[in-house]
């Protein structure tokens, strides 16, 4: 079954961090190792992950009365804000919340762990 950890921490400092800017004709440098994701692939658990944009790059969207309303942030004025996923393949949930109290980032944010109901 697929699972879904939603990587949460402090959305101050995801605002204050510095947005990558390309350089044209410049390839990025690769990616340092990163063990527990190292490790996940070499299990054959981890699918898809990607860090996400600061909040104050986030455009919220609702449709009421069929008229659009966009405002900018997140959903909701919180401390922590959604910074990264990561998109799993576990034989249980009790897998997936193992995988996610291994995450670096639990130790200072929140790891959400949902199960995908498509999978």
């Amino acid at each position: 079954m697929k699972y879904l950890l939603l990587v949460c921490w402090d959305a101050d400092r995801m605002n204050a961090d510095t947005e990558p800017t390309p350089v044209p004709g410049v390839e990025p440098p690769e990616k340092e190792s990163f063990p527990w994701l190292d490790d996940l692939r070499a299990r054959g658990a981890w699918t898809i992950g990607d860090q996400l944009a600061p909040p104050r790059r986030a455009r919220s969207v609702r449709v009421r009365g069929g008229k659009k309303l966009v405002t900018d942030g997140p959903f909701a004025e919180t401390k922590e804000a959604a910074g990264g996923f990561d998109l799993l393949e576990c034989a249980s949930l009790e897998e997936a919340v193992e995988i996610a109290a291994s995450h670096p980032l639990a130790e200072v944010g929140t790891i959400e762990v949902r199960p995908l109901w498509g999978s």
